[in-house]
């Protein structure tokens, strides 16, 4: 699966009333809780890929299925997780499917639960290599692609009101 999803990034008129500064939300509509904001359009997206992260570590720490990604919608900007996510939520995408526990990957591997964990951990800076073998321990393999930035066309003004 591709681990790049459309995010919404929209004017928030209700700030610009009440304070009457400029600023803007991200929001990803597949993903659960991920939203986040800046005080410009450029720093909304910024912000956009560290938030999809967390979000998306919030789906593997309660081990639950990853959301898959939806065509990207007039308006949207596409928004991918860095390799290294990819492949760790591949591996989690793996194990849920094939119904392995971290303690039989692990066993597999010739390594300790814990180095199972922290190759699931978004946040724990893992080697690619590492992950990559854990992928080929379940007779997957990971795929890097070369892409572009996809955006549809911008909305006109009167459709960026939240």
């Amino acid at each position: 699966m591709r681990y790049a999803y459309p995010c919404s990034i929209l004017r928030d008129e209700e700030e610009q009333r009440g304070t009457g500064r400029e600023a803007w939300v991200a929001t990803f509509p597949d993903v659960a809780g991920a939203n986040t904001g800046g005080w410009s359009r450029d720093e909304a997206l910024d912000l956009a890929g560290d938030c999809l992260t967390v979000a998306l570590g919030m789906y593997v720490k309660a081990r639950e299925d990853i959301p898959t990604p939806s065509p990207l919608a007039e308006g949207q900007v596409l928004v991918a997780v860095s390799p290294i996510v990819a492949a760790k939520l591949a591996l989690h995408a793996a194990m849920r499917e094939q119904g392995v526990t971290n303690v039989a990957l692990a066993r597999r591997l010739g390594v300790g639960e814990n180095s199972v964990r922290r190759l699931l951990d978004l946040r724990h800076r893992s080697h690619i290599a590492s992950v990559n073998k854990a992928l080929h321990a379940l007779g997957r393999y990971l795929v890097v692609e070369d892409g572009t930035t996809l955006r549809k066309p911008e909305p006109s003004a009167a459709s960026t009101a939240v």
